[in-house]
């Protein structure tokens, strides 16, 4: 019997047996049950944050839902506005506007008292049609109704006198974004507060004018305007820095000479 446990023994450890500790086995399983409460926890988490959120929600579902109807009523007002208020509107205006464009355009080629008289009847209206004042008025908030408050502007301007406020009120209401018209406008204030006596304000509108939609035209003659209204009212800086411009960034436009000359008397005055 000896013998023969011997031999088994001697057998097990030829073979490299090597039997399992206790504590081994209750290492790994210290392991495998600190990976199953590290997951429960984070389950737990979650569910915890997902019961707030479900009682935040039904705490604040009902102003939820207002905010959600007044969003859903406002695109739905903007859209009914456009499609049965706004359109109907701008081809109500387009067919009022015709007697006011068309003695605009007679007034815009015509010279001495008859170019105030027609400018008058695009104002004021004729023909039983609408003019400049009322197609502003009725319709504003239209492009049609914009565009009619541009010319009135320019109307009065070109009238001049006692109207040369309500040309800057006009221009001023005009809004053209960044175009051309808009530039014109900004000039068309500061020519109308040259004529009213007010050199030392017109100057900013001239630059504005510059500025809003630069180009290769309209850009150096407002400089040019600026410049030379400016070294009247002994702004001497605004106008090195308007000439200077048109001699950096406009060599081939017309007023580019007229400009290289007021510099150097700018430049001069300023020193």
């Amino acid at each position: 019997m000896r013998v023969q446990l011997m031999t088994t023994m001697a057998t097990y450890n030829k073979r490299g047996y090597k039997s399992k500790t206790k504590p081994e086995k209750e290492e790994k399983e210290e392991i495998f049950d600190d990976s199953e409460s590290t997951t429960a926890e984070v389950f737990s988490t979650l569910d915890e944050g997902a019961n707030k959120t479900e009682e935040w929600l039904e705490r604040n579902q009902k102003p939820l839902i207002i905010i959600v109807a007044v969003i859903a009523i406002g695109a739905l007002c903007a859209w009914a506005y456009s499609q049965f208020v706004l359109e109907p509107k701008q081809e109500e205006a387009a067919s009022e506007t015709t007697e006011a464009n068309k003695y605009y355009d007679l007034a815009l080629n015509s010279t001495g008292k008859e170019k105030d008289s027609l400018y008058t009847l695009a104002l004021e209206g004729v023909n039983g049609k609408y003019g400049l004042i009322q197609i502003s008025e009725e319709y504003s908030g239209t492009d049609v109704g914009n565009i009619a408050t541009y010319q009135a502007g320019m109307a009065f301007l070109n009238i001049g006198g006692d109207k040369l406020q309500k040309a800057i009120d006009y221009l001023k209401a005009y809004d053209g974004g960044d175009s051309v018209l808009q530039s014109i406008a900004q000039a068309g204030i500061g020519d109308a507060l040259v004529q009213a006596g007010q050199a030392g304000d017109a100057v900013s509108y001239y630059m504005d004018a510059a500025d809003t939609n630069e180009n290769e035209f309209t850009t150096p003659k407002y400089l040019l305007k600026a410049a030379q209204i400016a070294l009247t009212t002994g702004d001497n800086s605004t106008a090195v820095k308007a000439l200077e411009r048109i001699k950096e960034n406009y060599p081939n436009a017309v007023e580019f000479k007229t400009a290289q000359v007021l510099l150097g008397q700018a430049q001069a005055a300023s020193n």
